[in-house]
This record gives structure tokens, C-alpha cells and sequence, in this order.
């Protein structure tokens, strides 16, 4: 009896404390937090990562005149393999797998059958046989039921891989000074295996920040070593740790989207009209309408030749220097045409810019006369500003040292 009530009173204690649970370190998480002067940590999938490390402005700048290294360890990862690795995969994805050759990566999405986004990542053909996808979502369950009938293995290798992303115009000089011979021969979306503590790490060339770079994967025990090895090459070379703050900055600049930021997934979508199909999201070139079958594939077309789309995502430039992040789009200062879902001002380009998703027409046939109210805190007084917008390409800016084989010696 005693035992029972001790058990049942250590139980309603650990449902109480349940809050104290500490969040998931990633195998890298030593070094980060030997450098975490801010002490700025986030929740990432369940882990702890670092929002931002020293100073989130002149981690931008590391990225962009030097070498930066960020954890990308809680990203979800994927192992799908077997002899119908590609068939499955070709059901699933709106590109063209088939076009994918070992050795390479790319970018792609993924839908529910009604055409919904479901998420977007990338894609690494290792082999003929094996693949690995790399998301925001989990969709392990998803993945699964879309296996079945096919001859192969779906895992989940989140927690077995260490992942870093080493960008930056020093980034290749970086790799080869830490012995990663022949890195410069690697051309964008390329992949190649390299020896590393008596096994292997993977290095991709890509990135999320439109500059030139990197990501490294490799066994979470060899993590510490490999990081160890970057730190100790890139001494000469401006390496610096950074956090998220700093990566979302480049990122914009280049124009890319994040899941659940500039678009809603069509598993966490509460309202039917805030999902999106990949036309609606910029993501419409991707789109292989030759494949005979995936996933979302009827109601895609159907879409276009109806034009029922009813929304556009795209680059904005504002005028002034005030970021516009999550401002109202206007059309006329009155018709509510959008939401901006992300906003800067661009060191790099030298312009306020901003990422926003607009109901049609405006947007797509209609361009003129765009506004944004944007709310900016003046001696403790938020001030509304109403500030002209027009419709710009994405990215907002090429480098060509991102594609540039073999990249300049910096």
C-alpha cells in the first residue's frame, strides 16, 4: 500500500514538473554554448538552438564577408532506400526524381491530394537506391502509408545525423584548408563523401542564405570532431558561430520561404483558405505536369486551367527604411490585397524589402499602386506610417560566387 501511494505520488509530481523538462540538445551544443555570449536560445523541433550567439547583426555580416558555421542538426531528416526508392519518391514529389542523378540535390515540395502544400526541403540522392529528404514537418506517418506497395525503407535519421551549414565567400577555401581535398570541384547541388575520423561526412553544395556554401552531415558521435576540425582551419579564414537571427537575414535577401513563416502547411492549417498549392507560393516551377501521377497532380492542373488560383507569393521593395514585417498590403490605401510574412532592410542590397503573400488580381495583373502600413515604435509611441510598395523580382540580389566552380580564393 505504502509503495502504491509513493508511486502514485511520484507521478503526480512529474506531471506537475512537467514544464522543467529541458529541451533536446543537439550533438553540437557544447561548442554552441561555449559561445553563446547572449545567451538567446529558441525552440527548434523540440531542441535548443541559439537564436543568436554574440551579436545577430554582425553574425549577418560573417555571412556575408567571411565564413559562418550554424547547426542545422534539428532539421528533420529522412532515409528512404531500397530497389523503388524512386518510384515512391516519384509519387510523392511534384519534380521529376528521375531527373535526379546520384550525386546531387534538389528542391522541391510536396502535397496532399487536393494540391496543399504539405511542406518543402531537400532532396540528396546518395545513390541509385538511397535518398535522404531534409524538411521543417515531420512525416514519418505520411511517408509511410505513401510507401506501401513499394519496395523500400522509410527512417527517420534526425536524431543519428549532425548537420552544419558552413557558408560565406571563405566557406570552400575554409574545407580545403581543413583537408577536404577537391571540395572546389564541386558545382551547385553537388554531393560527395569525404573521409572523416575513420568514416564519412557528406558535404552538399547549398545553402539557405544565397551565398556561396556548404552543408555537412555526418554521424552524431563523429559531431564534436568534425566541428573541431572546421573551427581549427577557419582560424585564418574569419570563422564565426551564428545563430538564427543572422541566417533569417541572408535568407530573405535571397528570397527564400519558410514553412508555417511565409506559408502555411496543409497539416497545420486551421482555416481552409489559409492553405496554399505550390503555384500560389512561387513554388510553381517545380511542377512536372509530364509525370503521369503524384500526389496533388489532378488538382493542380485543374487549378491552373480553371484559374481558380487565388493567391501569389512574392518580393516587395518599400520605400523608406523601415522593415514592413507583417504589415497589411493595401491597393489604393483602402483594399486590403495582403500580409507581408517577412521584411528587412537589406544590408547587401541596400533596400527595404519584404517577402508577402497577396490575393489575386493584385499582384499577378495588378501591380500599381501597392501600400503597406507599417507601425514603427517612436519614443515609446507607435507611429503609423503608409509607405509605397512595388512588386520586385526574387531573389532580391544574385552573388556569383554561389555558382561560381571553382570558387575564388578569399
Amino acid at each position: 500500500m505504502i509503495a502504491i501511494e509513493e508511486s502514485a505520488t511520484a507521478a503526480r509530481i512529474a506531471r506537475q514538473d512537467h514544464w522543467r523538462t529541458l529541451r533536446r540538445e543537439t550533438p553540437f551544443h557544447p561548442r554552441l554554448a561555449a559561445l553563446a555570449h547572449t545567451n538567446d536560445w529558441y525552440n527548434w523541433a523540440g531542441c535548443k538552438a541559439p537564436h543568436s550567439l554574440w551579436d545577430e547583426e554582425l553574425e549577418y555580416f560573417a555571412i556575408r564577408s567571411q565564413s559562418a558555421l550554424f547547426d542545422i542538426s534539428p532539421m528533420v531528416k529522412y532515409r528512404i532506400e531500397g530497389p523503388e526508392a524512386e518510384a515512391c519518391l516519384e509519387r510523392v514529389m511534384v519534380r521529376n526524381v528521375g531527373k535526379l542523378k546520384p550525386g546531387r540535390v534538389h528542391y522541391t515540395c510536396w502535397c496532399d491530394d487536393e494540391g496543399h502544400v504539405l511542406d518543402d526541403g531537400t532532396l540528396f540522392r546518395l545513390s541509385e537506391t538511397r535518398f535522404r529528404l531534409c524538411c521543417q514537418e515531420r512525416h514519418l506517418p505520411w511517408l509511410l502509408d505513401s510507401a506501401a506497395g513499394f519496395d523500400v525503407t522509410v527512417a527517420d535519421e534526425t536524431d543519428e545525423v549532425a548537420g552544419l551549414a558552413l557558408q560565406g565567400p571563405t566557406s570552400c577555401a575554409l574545407l580545403r584548408d581543413a583537408g577536404f581535398e577537391g571540395i572546389e570541384r564541386l558545382k551547385a547541388f553537388d554531393i560527395a563523401e569525404f573521409a572523416h575520423e575513420g568514416g564519412a561526412v557528406t558535404i552538399s553544395r547549398t545553402g539557405f542564405t544565397g551565398d556561396l556554401g556548404y552543408e555537412l552531415f555526418v554521424d552524431a558521435a563523429a559531431a564534436l570532431s568534425l566541428w573541431d576540425r572546421l573551427w581549427e582551419a577557419g582560424r585564418l579564414r574569419g570563422l564565426r558561430a551564428i545563430g538564427y537571427a543572422a541566417l533569417n537575414r541572408a535568407r530573405i535577401e535571397a528570397g527564400f520561404i519558410v514553412a508555417n513563416a511565409d506559408f502555411v502547411t496543409a497539416e497545420h492549417a486551421v482555416r481552409q483558405d489559409r492553405v496554399r498549392m505550390p503555384d500560389e507560393i512561387g513554388l510553381g516551377w517545380m511542377v512536372d505536369a509530364e509525370k503521369p501521377f503524384f500526389n496533388g497532380r489532378r488538382a493542380i492542373l485543374d487549378a491552373r486551367r480553371k484559374g481558380t488560383l487565388k493567391h501569389i507569393l512574392l518580393g516587395l521593395e518599400v520605400e523608406g527604411n523601415v522593415p514592413a514585417e507583417h504589415a497589411i498590403v493595401y491597393h489604393g490605401k483602402k483594399k486590403e490585397a495582403g500580409l507581408v510574412s517577412a521584411a528587412i532592410w537589406s544590408p547587401l542590397a541596400k533596400r527595404n524589402i519584404a517577402i508577402a503573400s497577396l490575393t489575386r488580381p493584385y499582384g499577378d495583373t495588378r501591380n500599381d499602386d501597392l501600400w503597406v502600413e507599417i507601425y514603427a515604435m517612436r519614443e515609446q509611441q507607435y507611429i503609423k506610417m503608409m509607405k509605397r510598395a512595388k512588386v520586385v523580382p526574387r531573389p532580391f540580389f544574385k552573388l556569383d560566387r554561389r555558382t561560381a566552380t571553382p570558387p575564388a580564393d578569399f
